[in-house]
């Protein structure tokens, strides 16, 4: 199965950081990138969700809380049982790998688009509904009894944190405005949408570089972690996609998000919430092993799954 052109800017990415290269995106164009991104998935779904009927999507959207919510628990549990981080750092890890992130969710789209595969146009919501329930999970298992978190600050930085915002903002938009309505947007938004990535990869790519010591120090739990918990739970969230309905499109990325790990949303909320814990330890399995896991090999299986269910 040949690999995706973009997803070679991230390994250029990635050499570049390696060697030390003084190769650097301003922060401001890679805050552009991110928001184009997050605005085109956004505005992509609304778009197809005017052409449906929304009244059918309840069961849908009760079984990806579902998985929100129990993933997380599960992950905890197997970060907990080694002994080998704290209760804080296993219940962050939780948190950050329960979440979602919408930079592979971006690649799964690009991968799909590329073999002419289409997609449910719910998608981009379940992805903002499997942004925060591993969150709330992994501040409760972290606190237990503790009454000294803010939840009302810590659910404002949540909800209205850009991700969030951009999403359901495009996703709204999308909605009203409809296909006429986008058709205008359609140059910046739609057809730029591979170019952005590619950029946004690029960027993605040195900063997973920055991440080789961290690792080196972390040692071989941080990295086994990183490498054995995305497929099973992408198998997870395929066999729940197939279950409630979806297209082989829409079960990839199911199990595209089940298999992610976040690297916005969950780190700004644990740094919060949960400030004993060692924010170094899931942001470097996340970008440094999990992300490039995912693009260059995560992505396929889940493919590979979810072709295999919809074949029976």
């Amino acid at each position: 199965m040949s690999i995706d052109p973009v997803i070679w800017f991230f390994a250029l990415g990635v050499i570049a950081g390696l060697a030390k290269s003084d190769l650097r995106m301003p922060p401001a164009i890679y805050d552009l990138l991110s928001m184009l991104l997050l605005l085109t998935i956004g505005l992509k779904g609304g778009v197809e969700l005017a052409k449906s009927p929304l009244a059918g999507l309840l069961p849908q959207v009760l079984a990806v809380l579902a998985i929100g919510f129990l993933l997380p628990i599960v992950l905890f549990a197997a970060a907990n049982v080694t002994n080998r981080v704290s209760r804080a750092d296993a219940a962050s890890l939780a948190a950050h790998y329960g979440s979602v992130s919408v930079a592979t969710f971006a690649v799964g789209i690009a991968f799909l688009i590329d073999r002419n595969v289409t997609y449910d146009s719910q998608m981009p919501l379940f992805l903002v509904l499997l942004e925060v329930p591993a969150i709330i999970v992994g501040i409760l298992i972290a606190k237990r009894k503790s009454t000294e978190t803010r939840w009302g600050k810590l659910l404002h930085e949540i909800i209205f944190g850009k991700s969030i915002v951009l999403l359901v903002g495009g996703l709204a938009i999308g909605w009203a405005a409809g296909p006429q309505g986008v058709a205008t947007f359609e140059p910046l938004f739609f057809d730029l949408f591979k170019g952005v990535l590619a950029l946004f990869l690029l960027e993605m790519g040195l900063i997973a570089a920055s991440q080789t010591q961290a690792l080196r120090q972390s040692g071989l739990f941080l990295i086994a972690f990183g490498l054995l918990a995305p497929v099973p739970m992408g198998i997870v969230g395929a066999l729940v996609g197939w279950s409630i309905g979806l297209n082989l499109g829409g079960t990839t990325l199911l199990a595209v998000l089940a298999g992610s790990a976040s690297y916005i949303a969950a780190p700004a909320a644990m740094r919060v919430a949960v400030p004993e814990a060692n924010p170094t330890l899931p942001l470097t399995a996340s970008l440094g092993v999990t992300f490039p896991f995912n693009i260059f090999i995560g992505i396929p299986i889940y493919f590979a799954v979810a072709n295999a269910l919809h074949a029976n």
